[in-house]
């Protein structure tokens, strides 16, 4: 697992840096105040194949599963995933945004990839996740609150919660009460 210590002109210190293009500047008016927190694993319900970063870098090849016919042409990204043995992979730096959130709102404010981190477990919503994921998490999350003032333990959600009826990630088994009851230790 990787050292994560230290963020440092938008970027995770300790982390493997894979730039994704899917990505655009933030607006001043738009400073980081929410961490979203996703799933995602290809094909689904598969670790460890590459294909999330393929999708990512615009670079996964529709004709190696049936399912990536549906989603090769998506742009998404996300800033951070952290694979099951933990592992970091940044795609975009945090003072940028990803476009993780898609028809998103929080608080009545909308549009959510514009003020938030979007950070994607590799898993899915039918089993749990590792510990090495929770203990990753942990630690991004805790330089995350120091680095961003305006993030907050209150800010930290599931796509599930700023896409109600559109996405269910984390997901069930996702553990918010282990989660946050570390966050505050």
């Amino acid at each position: 697992m990787y050292d994560i210590n230290i963020i440092n002109r938008g970027l995770l210190g300790g982390t493997n840096y894979v730039e994704s293009p899917n990505q655009s500047d933030r607006s001043g008016e738009n400073a980081i105040d929410l961490l979203i927190i996703h799933n995602i694993s290809l094909p689904p319900g598969q670790y460890g194949t590459g294909c999330v970063g393929q999708l990512f870098c615009n670079s996964l090849d529709a004709s190696t599963h049936p399912f990536f016919e549906e989603i090769a042409e998506l742009r998404v990204s996300a800033h951070l995933l952290i694979d099951r043995l933990g592992e970091v992979t940044q795609f975009v730096p945090f003072c940028k945004k990803a476009w993780h959130a898609g028809d998103s709102k929080f608080e009545d404010k909308p549009n959510c990839n514009d003020y938030s981190v979007g950070i994607e477990l590799e898993g899915t919503d039918f089993e749990p996740f590792t510990d090495e994921q929770y203990q990753s998490l942990l630690r991004v999350t805790k330089l995350l609150l120091e680095e961003y003032p305006r993030l907050n333990s209150d800010r930290i959600v599931g796509h599930s919660d700023v896409a109600p009826g559109r996405k269910t990630d984390p997901g069930p088994y996702f553990d918010w009460l282990k989660f946050r009851r570390a966050l505050s230790c």
